[in-house]
């Protein structure tokens, strides 16, 4: 696409965020809303809405060229993300859910699934490409130090003897030589017989025009068979019935991503300029304006000195650094700063003219209006507590500066001109026009300090006064000031590595195994189908289960947008750990790979398998940690692995088992309070097929957010088929019922369908493609070797879901949902009460 067609996106994103922010910022405060459904849907719309303009900004900060563009719709896409993630915490708060169903919300809005897809943006992992491509170089040298050993000791397990292998060869080819004969002996017998059936028939006697005729009448019927079979096909595909044939070499999607990169690599190129620029344009400003600038502010602060003088007789107090020196002296002051300027001098009047027994009674009047006040506030909030009410956002203002911003710079602004969308001159001019004032302000108020000592000192040679000491009080208070300041810095933890650096740290972690490569998942990998009934089943109180698609919604919100950005991660509700939980093959460690991935994240394995006989004893394990987190922290965003946490907290181990799954039960608590900050980009993600093994209570208080991931629904099941048979270079046709395949994989997981499909579509089968089309009874026989996911297996993951805390204050919810319901049938009030 091209620049104005970006250019228009963004507009029509800010105008949608302008309304937006009208509705986040009333005139008046809004009441709070004591209907629950009406709070979810004022919410579940502004989430949706802000996703679409989400999604604009995406791809308008990953296309447009323009460098100071880019620079405004950073602020704002950072601050969209992370309202997102409010609203998410806001809905699951009133939900008591991490699932949210709003396909009636779609509806209202006539909106598809697809227009709410939520997406990543690109820049997460291409503005630190060069430095993850040096990593993962770092990582695979190591890797390839550590174990070359593990290689040798494959490629000895396949040697063999030359005899034996000369056995082999010989065997392979007397059995290619045998086939072959009898492919030409059964050839020979089927000419002999037709030869002899031509002579038992005699001669052809049709005549040459019946024959051409018969000729012509089953080719014209062939043609019109096919040529009605193509428009069938055409029609069936063009109202959606049948998808389109997969074509790998798409030339048009190929030409878009060609564009795309083009168009970042001349990305890259205008920032060069613009760097450059900012370096130019601020030297010849400083040439330039530089000199004017110093004499119009040495005139400024002498006749500040001159007024000041002829006021109070005296020269003033020049204003330190620390308070902004002469820009304090000149900077415009806001209401509030003059409002509480003329409260002050009215109470130090009112201190010097007022008398003790005027002050009592004033004392007794502001008491009485302190109790009226408690006694209001105190109903407020009980009436808070009746109704909900959004908590402030710590986005909004991030938005507001960038629409302001944009309303005030961009929108009206004039570049037909420029046609490449290169940096504004102007706009930069502004900019280092402010920085170089400041530079010179500094050099100016050094001056004006010495020129003002000998002012005073001229002064006091004239009175011979004494003011030195209340100068010399002055800098003792001061000096207290930043006493306290030094005694209020937190103590320093220990480090039990002082004299190692990062990258011998992380280079001994990959020798130990700790540090793992990730794999090549995205997490668009993650395949499912929305779930169209979810409002539906809530409305007649039932509880439904989650699809593929809002598992991977939820993973997205809770583990790839906060580490991909430090901005949103230090404002936005922090998510310190998280839990992945469900059957066997639905996706838990391809989820934690594709966190890793789309974040530039490092991977750390703590699995107790993992770690067993590495960092023994206690030291070894404070060792462990202590090494962990450091290079996690320094080299963030990380992600910290735990397969089969539920062993952690299981009440009896084997004395038999090896592995220790109880050593990190104290430390990994005490690391997750202690190093899990909002300005250190790090998760913790466990994943568990079994979680009912463990204790519930310190299970939820290590993760803060379990995920449960069901069985694929029908949705999910038809659409794995159909994708996973494309990647494994199988073909869909109509003689292959994907429909009823999925009807009959039904309890079966993505990691079943992903095996079959491997099983079935190997090198030979795919190139007999073209002769033998692909059906779905070859996928059963595959199919019957593997035990499904069973109803039962699903409802003890329900079960034990609903035990969680989350789980009790839904399903508490849930019941007083029915009540109230069952009791506004009767009488209004009666409902309300039991509700509460």
């Amino acid at each position: 696409m091209s620049h104005s067609t970006y250019n228009k996106q963004w507009t029509e994103a800010q105008m949608a965020l302008d309304d937006l922010l009208q509705v986040e910022n009333p005139p008046e405060p809004p009441k709070p809303e004591k209907d629950r459904l009406a709070a979810f849907q004022l919410l579940a719309t502004m989430y949706i809405k802000y996703i679409q303009i989400f999604r604009k900004l995406e791809s308008c900060y990953d296309q447009i060229v323009h460098p100071q563009k880019r620079r405004v719709l950073r602020h704002v896409l950072d601050g969209a993300m992370g309202r997102i993630l409010e609203l998410k915490n806001e809905m699951v708060n009133l939900e008591y859910s991490e699932f949210h169903y709003m396909d009636d919300v779609l509806s209202d809005l006539k909106l598809t699934p697809q227009d709410i897809e939520m997406p990543i943006p690109k820049y997460f992992v291409m503005e630190r490409a060069k430095a993850l491509q040096e990593r993962q170089k770092v990582l695979e040298q190591i890797l390839a130090k550590v174990r070359p050993q593990d290689s040798d000791l494959g490629k000895e397990e396949l040697r063999m003897t030359v005899s034996e292998a000369v056995l082999i060869v010989q065997t392979m080819e007397r059995a290619r030589q045998g086939r072959l004969r009898a492919k030409f002996m059964r050839d020979i017998r089927q000419t002999e017989e037709r030869e002899r059936l031509a002579q038992q028939r005699g001669a052809p006697s049709i005549d040459p025009e019946v024959a051409a005729v018969r000729v012509q009448k089953h080719w014209k019927g062939f043609a019109q068979r096919r040529r009605t079979k193509r428009e069938r096909d055409d029609e069936m595909m063009f109202i959606g019935m049948v998808p389109p044939p997969h074509d790998p070499k798409n030339l048009t999607l190929d030409n878009a991503r060609k564009v795309e990169e083009l168009r970042r690599t001349t990305q890259d190129e205008h920032e060069r300029e613009y760097q450059q620029a900012l370096i130019t344009v601020k030297d010849k400003i400083r040439e330039s304006e530089g000199p004017d600038m110093k004499e119009s502010m040495q005139e400024q602060i002498r006749q500040w000195f001159i007024e000041c003088r002829d006021a109070t007789g005296k020269f003033p107090d020049f204003p330190d650094e620390d308070e902004g020196g002469s820009s304090a002296i000149f900077k415009e002051k806001t209401l509030e700063e003059v409002e509480a300027e003329l409260n002050n001098k009215e109470e130090k009047k009112g201190k010097k003219s007022g008398k003790k027994s005027g002050k009592k009674s004033g004392k007794g009047k502001k008491d009485k209006k302190d109790k009226k006040g408690k006694g209001k506030k105190g109903k407020d909030d009980e009436d808070e507590e009746e109704g909900w009410k959004m908590t402030p956002s710590n986005f909004v203002p991030t938005i507001g500066e960038g629409n302001d911003t944009y309303t005030g710079v961009w929108a009206e602004k004039d570049e037909s001109e420029n046609f490449s969308q290169k940096h504004d001159q102007e706009l930069i001019k502004e900019e280092k026009r402010v920085e170089v004032e400041e530079e010179v302000r500094i050099q100016v108020d050094e001056l004006m300090r010495e020129e003002l000592k000998n002012l005073q000192m001229a002064v006091e040679r004239d009175k011979k006064g004494k003011k030195g000491k209340k100068s010399g009080k002055k800098k003792k208070k001061k000096g207290k000031k930043s006493g306290k300041k030094k005694g209020k810095k937190g103590k320093k933890e220990k480090d039990l590595t002082p004299d190692r650096s990062i990258e011998s740290l992380y280079e001994e972690l990959v020798e130990q195994g700790v540090i793992k490569k990730v794999q090549d998942i995205r997490i668009s990998d993650y395949e499912g189908e929305y779930s169209y009934l979810g409002t539906t089943l809530r409305q007649a109180n039932i509880e439904p289960m989650p699809s593929l698609s809002d598992v991977r919604r939820v993973v997205t919100e809770f583990g790839v947008l906060p580490l991909g950005s430090p901005a949103v991660h230090e404002k936005a509700p922090l998510v310190k750990s998280m839990m992945l939980t469900g059957p066997r093959g639905t996706g838990k460690k391809m989820l934690v790979h594709a966190i890793c991935n789309e974040t530039g994240a490092n991977l750390f394995d703590l699995t107790a398998a993992n770690i067993a006989g590495r960092y023994p004893g206690k030291d070894g394990l404070k060792m462990l940690i202590h090494m962990v987190f450091k290079v996690g922290r320094a080299l963030q965003p990380s992600v910290y692995h735990i397969d089969n946490c539920e062993l952690m907290f299981k009440k009896k181990i084997p004395k038999t088992d090896p592995t220790d799954p109880k050593r990190l039960k104290k430390e990994l608590p005490k690391a997750v309070k202690a190093y899990f900050k909002p300005e250190d980009r790090i998760l913790l993600v466990g994943t568990s097929r079994s979680p009912f093994d463990g204790e519930m209570k310190p299970m939820c208080q290590t993760y803060q957010k379990i995920i449960l991931i069901p069985r694929p629904d029908y949705g999910s099941r038809h659409l794995l088929w159909r994708t996973q048979i494309i990647k494994h270079k199988g073909i869909l046709n109509t003689s292959l019922d994907v429909s009823s395949l999925a009807k009959v994989t039904d309890g079966y997981t993505p990691g079943h369908i992903v095996e079959v499909c491997q099983s079935v579509l190997k090198e030979r089968r795919i190139a007999d493609l073209n002769k033998k089309p692909l059906q779905g009874i070859e996928f059963l026989s595959p199919l019957a070797k593997i035990d499904p996911i069973y109803k039962e297996e699903e409802e003890a993951y329900k079960s034990w879901y609903a035990k969680t805390p989350l789980g009790k204050k839904r399903s508490k919810a849930a019941a007083g949902d029915d009540e109230d319901a069952g009791a506004k049938g009767k009488g209004g009030k009666k409902g309300g009460k039991k509700k509460k």
